[in-house]
């Protein structure tokens, strides 16, 4: 009786569940009669749209779509597209149950929906209705649309659909314009070999066209052949001569659309096919809306700082970025002098030394210490040897020495080269590397004293966003390129997050090494040199703070307002010294033309002293208090308990009709700080 029950309830609960599925299936066909037929064509062109939701670019349109017929095509080509994505197409309902199956069988033991079986028709419904994220809801729309265009076409009209909407990659949608393309002649007239290798292309546009991997696309256009052979649709002889024919390729276009910023949007490009985890040719052609980060203007302004600066006979390069210190958006970007020379970004992908301009990560590290800004050192010719035995010495610019103890604020504003190593080996070039990595910088830091004048590789990105959260008083932020993206439907697929940013640095600090590196353009910190920003201080009209960085093929100059920060460096694709004059000089000029035109449209910005940090006029040589008779003075702050205690004994009033004579200072003068004796002693 048992068993009777027990195989009853079994019975009854099959019955239940085909009855379900039966109820299902009537209810989708049901509705997709009384909705009738769905359109065959549908544009597909991805639009971007700039911060103030302008377009600013829009994937290749109508005139690389042709619509042609089933007998305006190659019969060669209808085949070879059947024998490789779909043998049964004429055969089935629009679903081939056989490899779903087998599909699901799949992802359910890998837990993911990575396996597909799509048939031509659900993939045509996919490319006119749906996005191509993978997910159930999806694939349940995928197969009501299947339903519909099943219902209502036959099977000549959706393969001609198809075979007109597919994306080949390099703009070109549909068979006619990719024959035209790859081939310059009309699909009609393709050959065999032609047309198995353009069978070959949807399943990867990027990886399996023969412009961008030959040897990809002809391993497919190879694998078709044999498929279409064993599926007796090519006799032996047609393979043979297919296999060995030789391609006669159409010139690739040089020719690139104008569009306001082209490195920008191969950016953006890319992190949209990361944020919707799609191949980057699914996103140009998924009909998406992507708003993003780009400030029109801003980017005009530093493309014509760009034009106007270079000599146009140089062979020389950049990268520059501008980005939005509160929140990491990146408002303009160039890559190169010319993207239809050049594709290459070199603002996002060229890894180069960067020079002083990693000097501020060293001083943050030592402003969490024990250094002040009139922490004292001394600048000379010095050897270093390390522990391995070895001898490092490294030179200032030009071979310029104080020979004579400076300050933190002169060595930054001056770029001392002998300061920073010796404040890197005495800190341990493990604090720089911490000290790097809170500021976002990702790339393989070696530890070696060196680090300290910027011997890693970096990208102007990674740079300007370590600036960036200086800029914002130490919160993170990451540089990013999109706000929103809306799917073909009207759906958004993807919402920056707005979210306040972690505080990962001391804000005390950050504060205190803003406003030294505001000395670069400060000429009260003159010293055995001029400030490194004496060049360009005379065309600032706001209060930046920066840094500038050289190496012998490299120019850095990155400097920030609370509004807006940039980075531009400049130097040669092929690590070529820059030898001229003027080629060092390309970043700050371009930096400081972009910043003045750029700020006439950001308000002023005032931003508070923090508690707990004070302001005091000091004596930039002597790193006093400074008094009546120094010649100037510099308003630096310090925390509190870090105030100079003495006033500068430097500067003496004068004795009668002369100055006080230089005598030999008291036991109390001559005492000196703890990092003054602990480097006297060790260099």
């Amino acid at each position: 009786m048992k068993n009777f029950l027990l195989k009853y309830k079994l019975l009854s609960g099959l019955i239940g569940i085909i009855l379900l599925i039966g109820v299902s299936l009537a209810g989708i066909y049901l509705a997709s009669f009384l909705l009738g037929p769905p359109a065959l064509k549908a544009e597909q062109n991805t639009i971007y749209y700039s911060a103030a939701d302008t377009v600013i670019g829009e994937e290749t349109g109508a005139e690389s779509r042709y619509w042609v017929g089933l007998d305006e095509m190659s019969p060669y080509f209808k085949q070879a597209i059947l024998a490789i994505e779909d043998q049964e197409f004429y055969e089935h309902n629009g679903f081939d149950y056989s490899r779903i199956a087998a599909a699901v069988l799949e992802n359910v033991k890998n837990m993911s929906l990575e396996e597909g079986a799509s048939t031509l028709t659900q993939q045509y419904a996919r490319n006119l209705f749906l996005s191509f994220e993978k997910t159930w809801t999806r694939k349940v729309k995928e197969a009501f649309y299947t339903v519909r265009l099943e219902m209502y076409y036959s099977k000549d009209e959706l393969l001609e659909g198809y075979l007109n909407t597919i994306y080949y990659g390099h703009g070109a949608y549909g068979i006619e314009a990719a024959s035209r393309h790859f081939f310059n002649k009309s699909a009609d007239e393709l050959t065999l070999a032609e047309a198995a290798m353009l069978a070959a292309i949807p399943k990867g546009p990027t990886y399996y066209s023969p412009f961008n991997n030959l040897e990809n696309a002809t391993r497919r256009q190879q694998q078709i052949l044999y498929e279409m052979k064993e599926q007796n649709v090519i006799n032996e002889q047609e393979y043979f001569l297919a296999t060995h024919a030789k391609l006669n390729y159409a010139e690739p276009s040089k020719q690139t659309k104008k569009v306001i910023a082209p490195y920008f949007l191969d950016t953006v490009l890319l992190e949209a096919a990361n944020k919707l985890d799609l191949d980057r040719e699914k996103v140009r052609s998924g009909g998406y809306k992507i708003f993003t980060t780009l400030n029109v203007g801003m980017q005009q302004k530093l493309k014509k700082e760009v034009t106007e600066t270079v000599n146009p006979s140089s062979s020389i390069q950049l990268g520059a970025v501008g980005m939005d210190p509160e929140n990491g958006a990146i408002r303009a970007l160039v890559g190169g002098r010319d993207y239809s020379e050049s594709s290459f970004n070199r603002a996002t992908n060229a890894k180069r030394m960067a020079g002083s301009a990693f000097k501020p990560f060293l001083y943050y590290a030592a402003l969490r210490h024990g250094y002040t800004p009139t922490t004292m050192l001394m600048s000379k010719p010095t050897a270093f040897k390390l522990s391995d035995g070895k001898v490092y010495q490294p030179s200032n610019y030009n071979g310029y020495y104080a020979y004579k103890p400076i300050t933190l604020a002169q060595a930054l504003a001056l770029s001392d080269n002998v300061y920073a190593v010796k404040t890197n080996l005495y800190l341990g070039v493990n604090k720089l590397i911490d000290s790097a990595r809170k500021f976002g910088i990702d790339s393989k830091l070696p530890p070696v004293p060196s680090l300290a004048l910027g011997t890693a590789s970096v990208t102007v990105e990674n740079m300007v966003t370590g600036y960036g959260i200086l800029a914002n008083g130490g919160e993170r932020i990451k540089g990013h390129t999109i706000t929103k993206i809306i799917d073909r439907n009207g759906d958004v697929v993807y919402d920056a997050p707005n979210e306040e940013g972690k505080q990962i640095l001391d804000k005390e600090t950050a504060f205190i090494l803003t406003d030294l590196m505001k000395g670069m353009f400060d000429h009260s910190l003159d010293g055995y040199m001029s400030v490194t920003g004496s060049p360009i201080a005379d065309r600032l009209t706001r209060d930046y703070a920066g840094k500038s960085g050289t190496t012998a093929s490299d120019s850095w100059m990155i400097g920030y307002s609370p509004n807006l920060v940039t980075g531009v460096w400049v130097g040669y694709d092929d690590n070529r010294e820059l030898d001229k004059a003027a080629e060092n000089r390309y970043a700050k000029d371009i930096w400081a033309g972009f910043m003045e035109a750029a700020h006439t449209e950001l308000p002023k910005v005032d931003v508070d002293v923090p508690k707990g940090v004070v302001g005091a006029w000091v004596d930039p040589v002597s790193g006093g208090l400074a008094t009546p008779y120094c010649p100037s003075g510099t308003l630096m702050y310090f925390e509190k308990e870090n105030v100079p205690a003495k006033h500068c004994d430097t500067h003496l009033p004068e004795d009668g009709n002369e100055k006080v004579k230089d005598k030999e200072p008291s036991k109390d003068e001559h005492k000196k700080g703890v990092f003054e004796r602990i480097f006297d002693y060790l260099f």
